[in-house]
């Protein structure tokens, strides 16, 4: 029997006894995790989801917690003054072994459900607060102390509005981000490669000092 599960933006194929590497998980080497969102089940019988098989489910053992080979990511402006930057990323990564395949009745074994890291606060939010206090939440990036951060290189309007809705109002804030951070940004916000196209972390360091 094998499954297609989606985790992390990607799709896999696997059988019980498999082992993968996909992206980092919000758990610890030892613990058992279950992927409750499955595509497809195969065997002697096909299911395909719509989009999900409902009570499907792949459980697995975290293995260890990896980073992935280095990335070298090239960066040059032909501008006036011209600069270059080279910048190394490895992804962090989660290696797990599957160790069962449920064709029915995941949702009620219990299992530590498999969240990515870098969502887990997301989530808390998210079940903490309610819809009626999102107009409230928006609205916070007005109180005092937030930074302007129009003056970060092609950040308008609309753009400073999204990175307030997402919880950034200050140039600390981006100062400290680190690779996991940029790469969460990037794909939440739908501009993966402008952070550091545009050094946002170099200018906020700079005005953030000031």
């Amino acid at each position: 029997m094998f499954a297609v599960l989606k985790t992390g933006g990607k799709q896999y194929k696997v059988q019980s006894g498999d082992t993968l590497r996909i992206e980092k998980l919000a758990a610890d080497a030892g613990e058992t995790v279950q992927f409750n969102d499955i595509l497809m089940l195969g065997g002697d019988n096909t299911t395909v989801g719509a989009p999900f098989v409902a009570g499907a489910a792949v459980q697995a053992e975290v293995i260890d917690q990896i980073k992935g080979d280095k990335v070298i990511n090239f960066v040059k402006r032909r501008r006036k003054h011209s600069s270059k930057r080279t910048k190394g990323h490895r992804q962090q990564l989660t290696l797990v072994r599957v160790t069962d395949i449920l064709a029915s009745g995941g949702d009620k074994t219990g299992v530590k459900a498999a969240v990515g890291a870098g969502s887990v606060a997301g989530v808390a939010v998210a079940a903490a607060a309610p819809k009626a206090e999102k107009p409230a939440a928006k609205a916070a990036p007005a109180a005092a102390g937030a930074d302007d951060l129009k003056q970060l290189s092609g950040v308008g309007p609309a753009l400073e509005k999204k990175l307030h809705e997402a919880g950034v109002t200050s140039f600390a804030q981006i100062a400290a981000w680190t690779d996991a951070d940029v790469e969460e940004f990037g794909e939440k916000l739908s501009f993966k490669g402008r952070i550091e196209r545009e050094g946002w972390i170099e200018q906020a360091k700079e005005l953030a000092a000031k």
